[in-house]
């Protein structure tokens, strides 16, 4: 689990691409002090297997899936990305609750830089994650823990401050680039949660029915 808290900018160093999917390599440094083989790093929310490492690079393994599903697959060496390694019990939740697992891709359509320094950004989302998105929630683009200012019919719109742009790939983020979004998990398992519950309040309901329906005709006779 992670919190949407970004600790460092790393810089992908090579993408290695075979018929399975790829092998990225990540130039950093503060997220390899405590690393291991097999630990999980977020890189721009999607989380990632460590296969190798040394002082200040360190590879994943991506399947082709993840390439497609994720922004992942359009990164190229230079590109600058998110990191942040998983949260521990005794960390601070600064952000929110994140997974790690991308819920599809979104597109920067518009960007702004405002008067007071900030900078509002609006994105688009597929169709099927906006009933999960609500104005003042938690939000993830790129692993990056966010809050909701606005909706629009086809995503959001966010407000960046100077810091947040500064140690972030928000930054240099260009209008039609890709972004992973990840919707607040809570949202999913409360509908998942009203989903099983309504259908089966419908079906306890019915036997209800059915059972005073034959207390009736027992009493008729």
């Amino acid at each position: 689990m992670f919190t949407g808290i970004v600790e460092e900018l790393g810089t992908v160093a090579s993408i290695m691409k075979h018929d399975g999917g790829a092998r990225i390599e990540i130039d950093c440094s503060r997220v390899l002090t405590d690393v291991s083989l097999g630990a999980s790093i977020a890189v721009n929310g999607c989380c990632l297997t460590v296969v190798e490492y040394t002082d200040a690079r360190w590879a994943a393994d991506c399947v082709t899936e993840t390439l497609e599903r994720t922004s992942l697959g359009v990164l190229e060496a230079g590109s600058r990305v998110n990191l942040e390694r998983p949260v521990r019990l005794e960390d601070r939740l600064g952000g929110h609750i994140v997974q790690g697992h991308v819920d599809g891709v979104g597109t920067l359509e518009k960007r702004d830089e405002l008067a007071d320094g900030s900078t509002r950004m609006r994105f688009t989302v597929p169709a099927q994650l906006l009933r999960y998105i609500v104005e003042k929630g938690s939000i993830t683009v790129d692993g990056i823990s966010l809050t909701v200012a606005s909706l629009t019919d086809e995503g959001f719109e966010i407000a960046v401050i100077p810091h947040t742009l500064s140690v972030t790939s928000l930054g240099s983020k260009e209008v039609g680039g890709a972004v992973n979004i990840e919707v607040d998990v809570l949202a999913k398992y409360v509908e998942r949660l009203l989903g099983v519950d309504g259908a089966r309040g419908s079906e306890n309901t019915d036997r209800l029915d059915s059972a005073e329906k034959s207390s009736q005709q027992l009493g008729e006779e």
